[in-house]
């Protein structure tokens, strides 16, 4: 079933990566706690999903002159830093904890979002 599943939220998360530029991760992380993974192995999975996606959405905001390639790098630079810490550091957190903090970063990303001019 998940052979049917997985490409089918695969294309809503990439309309919805491609669409709002958040990477897919806040999308794919919380369909794969429903659908039993551990929190590490959703974020780990989610990753490779958000790989593949970002290349293609590259390509078509590439296509559209919509990429600044020198601030693209940049923050890749300290992505990858960034990365290597937060992979981590999921390891130490509790699935109950992992919800809560995930949960709190998308309620507050949505106020920031809401409230902005």
């Amino acid at each position: 079933m998940q052979w049917i599943i997985l490409p089918l939220l695969g294309i809503g998360v990439g309309i919805g990566a491609a669409f709002s530029g958040l990477g897919g991760g806040f999308l794919m992380v919380p369909i794969l706690l429903f659908m039993s993974y551990t929190p590490q192995m959703a974020v780990g999975t989610s990753f490779l999903g958000i790989l593949v996606i970002s290349i293609s959405a590259l390509i078509a905001h590439n296509k559209l002159a919509n990429v600044d390639y020198l601030a693209g790098a940049l923050l890749g630079v300290g992505g990858i830093i960034g990365a290597q810490i937060g992979a981590r550091l999921v390891e130490g957190v509790s699935p109950a904890m992992f919800r809560k903090i995930f949960a709190a970063i998308l309620v507050g990303l949505a106020i920031y979002l809401f409230v902005k001019k």
